[in-house]
Formats: structure tokens, sequence, C-alpha cells
């Protein structure tokens, strides 16, 4: 792991300590690696709840509620499961947010419609969940680290956001 990612990790950490709120993550392409990111700080049992790797449809749909006819419709490398992913992982893993990831690291697999590189982050909790889209092919080892660090910095803007709420309230 690099150490932008450790900063942004140690980040989340402090909030999430703060706010006295748990995480936990759903993983399609990055398997695991944005749950590896989070229990990098030491303590991590505090607010990580958890993760699941669903790397195939049939794990999104039984395990997170990810709805059948949207994988068919929409396959699963789109906006729409990635926030379906990230609701279906605080249902299922009792948490307050979570972080999802679904695409293509590659080498293989892309199409004139969804090339490689094609990755879409989500996270958020029941409520509200942001969506980020990465669509540039570096290779598979560097698309799954850029897709990590953007999913880590994306939960860490949120969580500001959320934190920045709180106190005005």
């Amino acid at each position: 792991m690099d150490f932008e990612a450790k900063i942004t990790s140690r980040e989340i950490s402090e909030l999430l300590w703060e706010m006295e709120k748990t995480v936990g993550t759903a993983e399609s392409c990055t398997g695991g690696g944005i749950a590896e990111a989070i229990i990098s700080v030491p303590g991590a049992s505090k607010y990580f709840k958890g993760g699941v790797i669903s790397y195939v449809n049939e794990i999104k749909e039984s395990l997170l509620g990810v709805d059948h006819q949207l994988l068919e419709e929409k396959t699963a490398v789109c906006e729409e499961v990635a926030i379906a992913m990230v609701q279906g992982a605080c249902r299922t893993l009792q948490t307050d947010y979570a972080i999802s990831a679904t695409g293509l690291a590659g080498p293989t697999g892309g199409t004139k419609d969804i090339p490689v590189g094609t990755i879409w982050l989500a996270c958020g909790n029941a409520d509200r969940v942001v969506t980020q889209k990465v669509e540039e092919d570096h290779g598979r080892d560097i698309n799954l680290a850029i897709a990590i660090n953007k999913a880590m910095q994306m939960f860490l803007d949120y969580l500001q956001a959320e934190s920045a709420l709180n106190r005005r309230d």
C-alpha cells in the first residue's frame, strides 16, 4: 500500500472513531483491497465490521441483495449496481457506512460499451450514496491501485461532509 493510502486510512480512522460509526466493504474487482487499506490502521476493529468480496453476480445477489434484473439489464459494471452494493453491505454487515467497487480491472473482459479500466465506486449509507467512475486503463495492477485510492479518498470526503453536518445539528 502506498503512502497516500496510509494517510487517507488514518484520516478515515480518526473520523470514524470521533463519530462512533462503523463501515464495511462490498468489493468485486478490487477483491478486498479497500478492506485491506482500511485495516492498515491499528484499532480498525473498533469501526470496521467486515467485507463481502462479491466477485460474481451470484454473490452480489445472494449476499448483497443486488437485483437480478438490474444485473441482467445493465451488467455488474454500472453506477446502479455500485449503489446497490453499498446499500446491501450496510444491511448485511449492519454498518453505518459502506464502500463498494465493481468494474473491469483487466487485462481482458472489456467491450466497446464497457472498456477495460471502467470501475464504478460508491460509498455512503442506506439514505445517501455518492459514486465515482474510473475510466482509464493503465494495466490491471495500476487500475486496481487507482480504484482503491479513489474509493478511500471519496469515502474520506464523504465522512468529512457528514461530520460537518453533524457539528451543525
